[in-house]
């Protein structure tokens, strides 16, 4: 009863809803006989040059080329020549419209309140990065034409972590192979609403993350690799160990190895490269962070990610397919026993 109540409700909001924004060719002129001028600039109180210059053709191959017009975005631009703005330095002058974007995508705009980046705008930090920051103004294209743009943008502020990026497994398939399954900054951190190292319950989720990928079957048989990361993962201590602790907490306090603390994060590498620290050369190094007691035989324990079977791990795989024969027969037995002596009990009644 309510769905249908609420259906033509519904509906007559749909139809209600205000209209895309058509483009206004004649708005677009008026403003680019001005700002068409490659020297129009203002000198702003900074010392700084704030170029007034809008490249007709990089706007026209935009994404909002032939579907907005100027004042779509400066609604506060409608008298010509225009009111004197206050602004200081010439990030002033991008804050000022950084917000102009919610307009059309609100829903995106909502989610970068929850990013890492907006603290740093409330409490003040004007070199926080706003939409123009990370998609240009009057260039807009789409963020992944190349794929590589995602990461190059993410750079501009993080050359480090960019650098070591770049020299990854990922980073290098990425940039030098131009391999478009490969993940980049937003595939983990995600675009609006992107998440720090430090969140709460970040480091948790991190498994996910990397399972997104490495459990895709059909993703990972292009490349020879193993869909059981994930599995196994969770089969044995650590990965049991992280799965209770997300249920109790949230808080990511590190008393378990996930896997970024075994193959890195910005920095991973084939699992076969002479520098990789899963490589039987330098696994026990790895254990030694969190073990640092442990001996040469300690890591011979880990199966690598594998399932145990005659060839790999034969005296495991014997082991368990022991225990998968002996438990059910042990089990079924006791039940057996109980079944026999309840009908001996109603026998002699």
């Amino acid at each position: 009863m309510l769905s249908s109540f609420l259906l033509p409700l519904v509906v007559a909001v749909g139809l209600a809803a205000p209209a895309a924004p058509q483009p206004k060719s004649e708005d677009i002129e008026a403003c680019l006989a001005c700002h068409g001028d490659k020297s129009m600039s203002v000198t702003l109180p900074s010392g700084e040059t704030q170029s007034l210059y809008v490249d007709r053709a990089a706007f026209a191959r935009s994404v909002h080329g032939g579907k907005l017009g100027c004042t779509d975005c400066h609604t506060d631009l409608t008298e010509v020549p225009h009111a004197a703005k206050p602004f200081q330095t010439r990030r002033e002058f991008t804050i000022a419209y950084y917000e102009a974007c919610k307009r059309c995508h609100f829903a995106n705009y909502s989610k970068t309140l929850d990013s890492v980046h907006y603290p740093a705008i409330a409490r003040g930090d004007r070199m926080a990065p706003v939409c123009v920051d990370c998609h240009g103004a009057h260039n807009i294209s789409p963020p992944n034409q190349p794929r590589s743009k995602i990461s190059q943008t993410c750079a501009v502020c993080h050359q480090g972590v960019s650098a070591t990026y770049a020299k990854s497994v990922h980073g290098r398939a990425l940039i030098e192979e131009k391999n478009a399954d490969v993940p980049t900054c937003t595939d983990c951190h995600h675009a609006h609403d992107i998440g720090g190292p430090h969140a709460p319950g970040w480091r948790l989720k991190s498994p996910e993350l990397c399972a997104s990928c490495h459990a895709n079957a059909g993703m990972m048989k292009k490349y020879g690799l193993s869909t059981n990361v994930m599995q196994t993962y969770l089969a044995d201590f650590h990965g049991m160990t992280a799965s209770l602790q997300r249920q109790q907490s949230a808080e990511g306090a590190r008393v378990t190895a996930l896997c970024i603390d075994c193959h890195g994060v910005h920095n991973i590498t084939k699992v076969n490269a002479k520098n990789s620290s899963v490589i039987k050369a330098n696994i026990l190094k790895t254990c030694q962070r969190c073990h640092p007691g442990a001996t040469e035989n300690f890591s011979s324990a880990w199966l690598s990610h594998y399932e145990p079977t005659l060839k790999n791990a034969p005296m495991v795989y014997a082991v368990r397919i022991a225990y998968m024969i002996l438990i059910p027969f042990m089990i079924g037995g006791l039940v057996l026993q109980i079944l026999l002596h309840l009908w001996r009990v109603v026998v002699n009644r």
